[in-house]
Parts: C-alpha cells; sequence; structure tokens
C-alpha cells in the first residue's frame, strides 16, 4: 500500500494521545470492545456445546442482527437530539445486564431455553445486545467529531483502528482463555466487568456536548434526511456498501468453532488464536496508516485490499494446519484494516456535524449488521454446500463484489482523500 509522501511524523500521534476527551473515548470503545468479543467467543462455544451444529451458529448473527436493525435508525436520532455521553453510559448498562444473564445461564441459575427449544434464553440475550449495539458505535463516531480538529481525523482513524483492534485480539483471546481455563460463567462475568468500567468511562470523557437544536425534527423526517444523503454521496454509499457485501459474503469467524472442532480438530484454545488472529494483521496495519495516513489513491487502494480479503479467505478455507489458518485470517485483518481506515476517514470527512448519529447509524447498519448477516449466511451455506466449499464461495463472491464496486462507484475508485478536506 502507499501512503502519502508529505505525511506528518509521529509526533502527530503523540500529540492526539495527550487529548484527554480522545484517550477517554478511546478507553470507552476498548472496554467495550473488550466485554462485546469475550462475550462472542463465549457464546459461540457455549450454542456449539449445546447443540453441535454450524447452522445454530449462524442463528446467534440473527438473534442479533433483527433487534439491530429495528433499532438502529433510531438511535442515530437519538444521539443526533440527545446527550450522547448519557446514551453511551445507558448502553454499555444494557450490555452489563445482558452478560450477567448470560452468566445465570452458564451456571445453571436461569435455564439456557424451554422444552423444544434448547438455547432460547440465549438467544434473547443476544437479541437484547443487538438493541444495545444500536447504541455504541453511533456514540462514538458523533464523539470523535467533537474531540478532535477536523485536520486530526485521518491520524484519529488510524489511532482509533489500532484500539478497536486491540479489542478484537484481546478480547477473544481472553474468551478462548477463560473458557479453557475458567469455564463459560467466569467468562461471562468478567466481560460484564469490563462493560460496566465502559459505563463509566464514557460518561467520565471530557468533551462539550452540542448545542440541542432549537426544535426537533419529526423522527421519520429526521431519518429521512439522513438515508438521502448517504444514498445522494456516492463515496459513503460506495465505501459502505463494498465493506457490506465483502463481509456479507466473506465472513468466516462465524464458522470458527466448526472449523477447529471438525477441520483443525483442536479445542478452544484455538478458537481464541483464531479469532484474535484477524485483529493482529489489523492492529499492525492501524500503527503503520496511525503514522502515516492515507490521502493518494484512497479508493483504489480500499479496492485492492477488499480483494485481498476475498483471497485471504479462500486460503483459510484451503488450510488444514492450525497456524497456516491463522497466518490466513492475519492477512484478512491486514486487508480489512485499510479498509476500516479509509472508510472511518471518508465517513467522518463527509458528514455534516448535526447527522452524525444518523449517519453512523445507518453506516452500522451497512457495516455492523453485515457481520451478524454473515455469520447467518455462512451457516446456512454451511449447511447447503458443506463447510469448506461455503467458505470458498463467500471468498469468491467478495472479489465479485469488488468488481462491481470498482464498475458502479467510479468516485470511489477514483477517491483522494484531499479532496473531502
Amino acid at each position: 500500500m502507499s501512503a502519502d509522501a508529505d505525511a506528518l511524523p509521529a509526533a502527530g500521534v503523540s500529540e492526539l494521545l495527550r487529548n484527554r476527551g480522545f484517550t477517554g473515548l478511546l478507553t470507552y470503545r476498548l472496554l467495550a470492545m473488550l466485554s462485546y468479543q469475550i462475550v462472542a467467543v463465549t457464546v459461540g462455544w457455549h450454542v456449539y456445546e449445546l447443540t453441535r451444529d454450524a447452522f445454530a451458529l449462524g442463528l446467534i448473527g440473527l438473534a442479533e442482527v433483527i433487534p439491530y436493525f429495528c433499532f438502529a435508525l433510531f438511535a442515530g436520532y437519538a444521539v443526533d437530539h440527545l446527550p450522547r455521553r448519557k446514551l453511551g453510559m445507558a448502553a454499555c448498562l444494557g450490555l452489563l445486564v445482558t452478560t450477567l444473564t448470560l452468566a445465570a445461564v452458564a451456571a445453571g441459575v436461569l435455564p439456557a431455553g424451554i422444552s423444544g427449544f434448547g438455547t432460547l434464553t440465549i438467544y434473547l440475550a443476544i437479541a437484547v445486545n443487538g438493541v444495545v449495539r444500536a447504541f455504541l458505535a453511533p456514540v462514538y463516531m458523533s464523539l470523535f467529531a467533537r474531540v478532535l480538529k477536523r485536520d486530526q481525523f485521518a491520524r484519529g482513524a488510524g489511532v482509533s483502528s489500532v484500539v478497536m483492534q486491540a479489542g478484537l485480539v484481546m478480547g477473544p483471546a481472553m474468551g478462548g482463555l477463560l473458557v479453557a481455563w475458567g469455564g463459560k460463567t467466569s467468562a461471562y462475568l468478567v466481560a460484564a466487568g469490563f462493560a460496566l468500567a465502559a459505563a463509566i468511562a464514557v460518561i467520565a470523557v471530557r468533551v462539550t456536548e452540542p448545542p440541542k437544536p432549537a426544535e426537533r425534527a419529526p423522527v421519520f423526517k429526521s431519518i429521512g434526511e439522513g438515508l438521502r444523503f448517504v444514498f445522494k454521496t456516492q463515496v459513503v454509499l460506495g465505501a459502505q456498501a463494498l465493506d457490506m457485501f465483502s463481509v456479507l459474503f466473506g465472513g468466516a469467524v462465524a464458522l470458527l468453532p466448526a472449523f477447529i472442532n471438525e477441520i483443525l480438530h483442536y479445542g478452544p484454545e484455538a478458537l481464541g488464536l483464531l479469532r484474535a488472529s484477524p485483529a493482529v494483521g489489523a492492529v499492525l496495519v492501524g500503527i503503520y496508516l496511525a503514522r502515516r495516513p492515507l490521502q493518494r489513491h484512497a479508493g483504489r487502494i480500499l479496492l485492492v485490499a477488499v480483494a485481498g480479503f476475498g483471497l485471504c479467505i479462500i486460503g483459510f478455507a484451503l488450510s488444514r494446519h492450525l497456524w497456516l489458518s491463522a497466518l490466513m485470517l492475519m492477512l484478512s485483518g491486514m486487508c480489512d484494516g485499510v479498509s476500516v481506515v479509509v472508510r472511518s476517514t471518508i465517513l467522518q470527512l463527509a458528514t455534516p456535524d448535526h447527522m452524525r448519529g444518523r449517519v453512523s447509524s445507518i453506516n452500522g447498519i451497512f457495516i455492523g449488521s453485515s457481520n451478524e448477516l454473515g455469520a447467518f449466511e455462512s451457516g446456512v451455506a454451511a449447511r447447503l454446500l458443506g463447510l469448506v466449499p461455503s467458505v470458498i464461495f463467500g471468498g469468491c463472491m467478495t472479489l465479485a463484489v469488488v468488481g462491481a464496486t470498482a464498475k458502479l462507484a467510479p468516485k470511489l475508485r477514483r477517491l483522494d482523500l484531499r479532496d473531502l478536506h
């Protein structure tokens, strides 16, 4: 990949990290990510232990994405019109409640389900998590623009990516180790502790909230304004659609418990390693891009990175060795890390401040929900095609998505980030 030849020295990163509002916001994001990722690893293993069914793993994603879809746009409206830190705190406390519920199920205090629906309680808790998660990203993205100057957005996106991916490294690794050595209940309780700490961190962020609008626009009119902005702005829509469809078809993470059990023949400790591998690659890329933010040819680099992601997923499907599988996932994370930073920078630079909550929530529908829909698609494809062929098919579809985006979104293909400043 190439970076702007005039990139600022690493001192620019030090300046960002001296900004107490920015570091407080990063702390909130990291703690919430750790909680969410530990739950994701633990609940996947929990459900697979109960069902021994790859399709049941896909249903975890569906259980979360349906309520997420239902609430995401309203969450964005709330973030644009209500105190953002208080909304973030409420979301983290909701995450705390659902995680404690899962701990109670794992400990046998609550039943896992009812007759004929052996995992219903677990799926209901994950559904509530979907509602909660609808608020987390819009709160973060809206506060991001309040704690940084506009010319710091690209570098800030790189630092933010490092922190997010660090959570994606540590969370799965901790989840796998906790499940293997302490059991599912311990893993859930640790995740609950992180959720509580995230609630405290976000309410303590040093930032000025935007002034309340003199008149609050009707909910559906306001949401429609956000939708029109996204669909009329080709670089925003193209970047979001590219990521959504590539993750939808190219995600293999939801099937990792089945891959580990049936293909690689390891236990839950390998689950932590493989869940963390993509994030290791993304951290390395994020560190590089925080020091040397992309400016020139950003659109082309984005398309190449997503194509690389698809190829790595195909390589993972063909691997029969744990460390080769981990390498393929790490390389996929490096490609995805480029995508995350470029897309985040586009979103921040192109979005008016008064619409950040709504646009971020729409971005969440495109991006965040694609992980859960991708999990469901992976489960269905695994049942129809078989475990390995389903992942190969997904990687090929990702390559097709890149080709279609390059043709249908020429402004994104030719994008130079300096044009958005």
